[in-house]
């Protein structure tokens, strides 16, 4: 008999393993509400600390799956049994919309966790953002629940800018685009809605033609004057900073013609924003016979940098008027409006023509009688003037 021990047979072939992704994970609504009320009892009634909680368990727990159950909790404060009574056999949360105080304010607050988006169907999307809008257009809610809207994960996943079509939509079929605009305004969400979109999406172009192919071509819109009006203000704001800093006019000059073409701002528009930022960028006297002197030599000095920019009659026209408002709403340069005219047309920055057009017809009404008086004399010269050229041109002629 042999000493060796006799080898067991083995089996030959691919051997398969089953992967957890492969693995179908079973309904389990009571584990998962016993996950969510667990975290809204840790938490307690803070809504901010709240939304964290949930943001966070979104990566972990199936919303999508579970968008009933979710609701439930956040509503009632649990699973809902058959008639709609709170299922005896469950831990509940206080943390819902059913034990909330009863005002306006934390009504808001709940609408922003209502608003968490990813549990819900597409369908129920659609009908939450359509209810939304209805309610933002007759001032049940604020426009500030729509800052959930930007939560990075529903960007991401292309949840945010299909809710918003609807309900934009719905709220446009309540009220105009003024209404909506000045609502979002209201809460600083006008200069935000590019943030519907992925970062690598965020353009004025991107939103414009997705609005527009949706039907909302007024919300299009309205978001592309934001985007300009933001762009102006960023510009304006890297303007003084430059003047603050004492940069060389022709450096500031060759920025703002770079800007120009960038983004397509015509030079009635940076005319008014080089006035404003000159005004803006010094600390003036709060004594009215001392302000006139600073204003003339501190314009004396950018004057270069305005005749840059008033290559056009209209844009003349456009600092006349930017001038005349400014000493209107800053009384102690009512008494600086014809002398810094006077030093604008002596430093080739207005001419006769836009002078005598603003005083004849283009002027506001806005101190219209103090600075048509301040100007009376100066007008009279120039007509003075442009009669005795013509003379002496007709003199010429007749020489000749």
């Amino acid at each position: 008999m042999s000493n060796q021990k006799q080898q067991k047979p083995t089996l030959t072939g691919q051997r398969f393993k089953t992967r957890k992704r492969d693995e179908k994970e079973r309904f389990d609504p009571s584990q998962f509400q016993e996950s969510i009320v667990q975290g809204l009892n840790q938490t307690g009634p803070d809504l901010e600390a709240v939304t964290k909680f949930l943001d966070a368990s979104g990566a972990k727990l199936d919303y999508r799956r579970y968008a009933e159950t979710l609701f439930d909790i956040l509503v009632a404060g649990g699973m809902l049994a058959p008639g709609g009574s709170l299922s005896d056999d469950v831990t509940c949360t206080d943390v819902c919309l059913f034990k909330a105080q009863e005002d306006m304010q934390t009504m808001q607050s709940y609408a922003q966790l209502l608003l968490f988006l990813k549990g819900f169907t597409e369908s129920e999307r659609n009908k939450l953002a359509m209810l939304t809008g209805i309610l933002l257009a007759n001032g049940n809610l604020s426009a500030s629940i729509l800052s959930s809207l930007f939560n990075e994960n529903l960007v991401k996943e292309g949840v945010s800018a299909p809710f918003a079509v609807k309900l934009f939509k719905s709220w446009l079929s309540e009220k105009d685009i003024s209404s909506l605009a000045a609502s979002l305004r209201k809460v600083g969400m006008d200069n935000r809605l590019m943030e519907l979109f992925p970062a690598n999406k965020r353009s004025c172009e991107h939103f414009s033609k997705y609005f527009t192919d949706a039907g909302l071509k007024e919300l299009a819109d309205f978001a592309r004057n934001q985007q300009s009006l933001g762009a102006r203000k960023e510009l304006q704001k890297e303007l003084e900073e430059q003047m603050s800093r004492g940069d060389p006019l022709r450096d500031i000059i060759a920025y703002i013609r770079e800007e120009i073409k960038k983004n397509n701002i015509s030079e009635q528009t940076m005319i008014g924003l080089i006035w404003s930022s000159v005004m803006s960028s010094v600390e003036w006297n709060k004594k009215e016979e001392l302000v006139t002197e600073q204003a003339i030599k501190h314009l004396k000095q950018y004057s270069p940098l305005l005749k840059a920019f008033t290559s056009q009659g209209l844009s003349e026209l456009t600092l006349l008027l930017k001038i005349q408002e400014y000493c209107y709403d800053n009384i102690h340069f009512m008494k600086a409006f014809q002398k810094i005219v006077v030093l604008f047309y002596k430093a080739d920055v207005l001419s006769e023509e836009a002078i005598l057009k603003w005083y004849n017809e283009a002027h506001l009404a806005k101190g219209k009688s103090v600075f048509l008086e301040q100007m009376k004399k100066f007008v009279e010269w120039l007509k003075n003037a442009e009669e005795e050229s013509e003379s002496e041109e007709e003199e010429d002629e007749e020489a000749d």
